[in-house]
């Protein structure tokens, strides 16, 4: 009847309890007090599984940064079992083509189930996959993207029709090329990529009236009808830190005020989803602080910072649980981020008595350098995805078992 039952104390209905876990074809099809099978005991707390809206695995085109393996191997390393991957690669994923290509390549790398955005540019609308699991508009320059500048309402109304998440890297390109500059520090390159450039790009996002907007990384709190995303790095570091090249990133670290600022609007319940935009690069490209590449590693680290936080009773337990595992889930229609009856047998054992100090060497990254190395971290133990162990013991056991998620989406 069942292929696994799972027994231990996992956070269900909103607290912890003793339960059996009944899995068939990797679906919860049992939630008892006790279900007679042999079972696989899970110890301390076991909550679902993690998702991460917002990832860049740089695969296909710059795999000597990072590829799907080596991201996804890090994904569940840090308790997250699903990702989805951004448009930007060296050649952009902004027609069918390109998406086809790249998914072909990156599906057979999977060690997490993932799902894979496409570009919009404001003309291509025609011509996006619709196996599209999001659409990523970049409303300013950075990595790989030019900035979008012109939008037709026809454009706006196919995305629309998709159905999907439209996610807006909300720094208006104008506005950047107005404080353009040289740059030689954190609090420098935060001048040349203000707050301001932000809010102009959040209020021409709210313009356009999609259905499903995403605002992402924001480094301060601007009232939105969209989602609201936040990053570890933004609640957590701000440019007075002594990180050099490892702490740029677009958009830029804030002061030490508005850093903290950020987080409390977190744990006042003020954002919806905590992603990681894990963005790596080569050590060479973070030496020379004016030249270097903006992007910081964050996907095996996320939900780690965050549990470390719930651990020290600064963060809520149901904020953390909210941001980093059921609302990303929720987003994406996914059967995943909670544990019931039809949902994927997704969760992780976590002992919250286990917080030790991150160390970038041990980080599963292709290129592991972390603005976070020696900040408090909860790892998780186990990790099960679709009713496989795939973390044992803090070693992986599973093989490439990642899927393409997109049939999961809901485009009703």
């Amino acid at each position: 009847m069942y292929d696994n039952v799972f027994s231990g104390k996992f956070f269900f209905q909103g607290s912890f309890q003793e339960l059996d876990i009944g899995v068939e074809s990797g679906i919860i099809t049992d939630i008892k007090k006790h279900i007679n099978h042999e079972r696989k005991i899970l110890k301390n707390a076991i909550i679902p599984a993690g998702t991460d809206t917002h990832v860049h695995f740089r695969d296909p085109g710059e795999t000597e940064k990072e590829d799907f393996s080596t991201g996804s191997i890090s994904a569940l390393f840090g308790g997250t079992t699903t990702i989805f991957d951004m448009p930007n690669n060296r050649r952009k994923i902004d027609n069918y083509a390109a998406y086809s290509d790249k998914l072909a390549i990156v599906r057979r790398k999977a060690f997490c189930d993932f799902g894979l955005y496409s570009m919009f540019t404001g003309t291509n609308a025609d011509i996006i996959s619709s196996e599209s699991s999001g659409i990523k508009i970049y409303m300013g320059e950075t990595t790989n993207a030019p900035g979008t500048v012109d939008f037709t309402e026809k454009g706006i109304q196919k995305i629309n029709n998709m159905n999907i998440p439209v996610l807006f890297h909300a720094e208006d390109g104008k506005c950047l090329e107005k404080h353009s500059g040289i740059a030689k520090n954190l609090k420098e390159y935060s001048a040349t990529r203000p707050p301001e450039c932000e809010d102009l790009a959040i209020d021409k996002a709210g313009n356009m009236k999609f259905s499903k907007g995403v605002i992402t990384h924001l480094t301060h709190d601007f009232t939105t009808a969209y989602v609201k995303e936040v990053t570890p790095h933004h609640l957590l570091l701000n440019y007075d830190m002594p990180l050099g090249a490892y702490g740029k990133v677009n958009p830029p670290l804030r002061s030490r005020e508005t850093q903290k600022e950020l987080l409390n609007g977190l744990i006042s319940g003020k954002f919806n989803i905590v992603s990681s935009d894990h963005a790596p690069h080569i050590q060479n490209d973070k030496v020379d602080f004016e030249y270097s590449k903006a992007g910081i590693i964050g996907v095996e680290t996320r939900i780690p910072l965050m549990l470390a936080l719930v651990q020290k009773k600064i963060l809520p337990f149901d904020i953390f649980y909210k941001t980093c595992i059921l609302n990303p889930a929720l987003l994406f229609n996914l059967k995943k981020g909670e544990i019931k009856k039809g949902n994927y047998a997704d969760f992780m054992s976590i002992d919250f008595s286990s917080m030790e100090r991150i160390n970038d060497y041990r980080l599963h990254s292709k290129n592991p350098g972390s603005p976070f190395n020696g900040f408090n971290g909860i790892f998780p133990s186990t990790v099960v995805m679709r009713g496989e162990t795939v973390i044992d013991n803090g070693e992986l056991v599973a093989d490439r078992m990642g899927k393409y998620i997109k049939p999961a989406v809901d485009k009703s």
